[in-house]
């Protein structure tokens, strides 16, 4: 049987969750800076604050929880209509969602790249959201001096 909290255990333990520096946060951001990615941490200046920002290849990138975020809504979205309080994070969730596609939209608008991963994906494979990340740079850097040649 699953643990159930009391209503103050549970206030406790979300009033613990983080919205800066968070593990997986922290866990892509050591993985860039080995590979001498220089970058900037949740920047003000950009929609959304973006988790990590690398601003010399106009890249914005956001660490996002599954639950929070809603992976596999379809299945999420089900689950929690059998739970407590069902409405509230039905409804939340559902914002969140909603909110990071605006998010994403202005940030396509203003020309950068946005790119989103995954709490499991950085926790088992934060190479392989690297390599994601470089393959970004690359495809840009070769875009760009397409353009250059066209000019």
């Amino acid at each position: 049987m699953a643990d159930v909290l009391t209503k103050d255990q549970r206030r406790k333990n979300m009033q613990h969750i983080k919205g800066k520096d968070t593990k997986i946060e922290v866990i892509l951001r050591k993985a860039l800076w080995e590979k001498g990615y220089r970058y900037r941490k949740n920047d003000k200046r950009l929609p959304g604050q973006p988790d990590i920002v690398l601003t010399k290849y106009k890249i914005a990138i956001f660490c996002d929880g599954e639950f929070f975020h809603g992976k596999d809504w379809e299945v999420l979205k089900p689950r929690l209509e059998k739970g407590a309080r069902s409405e509230f994070w039905i409804s939340k969730i559902t914002r969140n969602r909603e909110r990071d596609d605006q998010t994403n939209k202005q940030l396509l608008f203003l020309g950068w790249t946005v790119i989103r991963f995954w709490g499991n994906e950085i926790m088992k494979h934060p190479e392989e959201c690297v390599k994601v990340i470089e393959e970004t740079i690359f495809d840009q850097k070769l875009a760009d001096q397409e353009a250059a040649e066209g000019q």
